[in-house]
């Protein structure tokens, strides 16, 4: 039996352009932002998938670690793996979600701090961006049904009815890092359904 294992060569690459990502996330950069999260989501949900037993929960604190990890990507220390770091945000949420639970205290979620956070987003348009604008208006809210009820709102409240971040925030009682990682998944997702229909 044959295994391919991946040379080195094709190993430094990879981790070469996840520096680089990360470099230019740390910078600002959105497409680096998207990036990261195409690339990491899959593995934090999954770890949260095993521990909560819980769709809805698992996937709550998947974009709430993102949204811990976007705001505070500048203190990441690139001599630990990106995924590890993501996967320590991922077990600290989840352990605050717990010790909330076992008080029975509804506290609001933390609010992001200084205007970085206002940051993360810029406005150049993803590759999601241009397939979504492509088509046309009754095919696009047909398919915008089939995600799931939180992802739709974020994209009704940003797309069409033309609130910032900051309101949609202030609408749905998020911090704004929160909204950006869900319009980020939503677009992905988005994207993936008009892809394939």
């Amino acid at each position: 039996m044959f295994i391919n294992i991946p040379s080195p060569t094709l190993l430094n690459k990879t981790e070469q352009h996840l520096k680089e990502t990360i470099a230019k996330a740390k910078a600002g950069n959105q497409i680096a932002f998207s990036t990261l999260l195409d690339r990491f989501w899959n593995d934090v949900y999954g770890f949260q998938l095993i521990r909560t037993k819980n769709e809805n929960d698992a996937e709550d604190i998947t974009i709430q670690t993102f949204s811990k990890a976007f705001d505070k990507i500048q203190t990441f220390d690139e001599s630990y793996e990106f995924s590890t770091w993501l996967i320590t945000i991922s077990k600290n949420i989840h352990v605050d979600l717990i010790r909330k639970r076992k008080r029975n205290v509804l506290s609001e979620l933390e609010r992001s701090k200084g205007d970085e956070a206002h940051r993360v987003l810029d406005d150049s348009p993803s590759a999601e961006d241009n397939l979504i604008i492509e088509q046309n208006l009754a095919s696009l809210l047909n398919h915008i049904k089939k995600l799931k009820p939180h992802y739709q709102q974020v994209i009704n409240l940003r797309y069409f009815n033309e609130m910032s971040y900051a309101e949609i925030a202030n609408e749905l009682g998020e911090p704004v890092n929160n909204i950006k990682v869900k319009l980020l998944r939503a677009k992905k997702l988005l994207a993936e359904i008009i892809k394939n229909k």
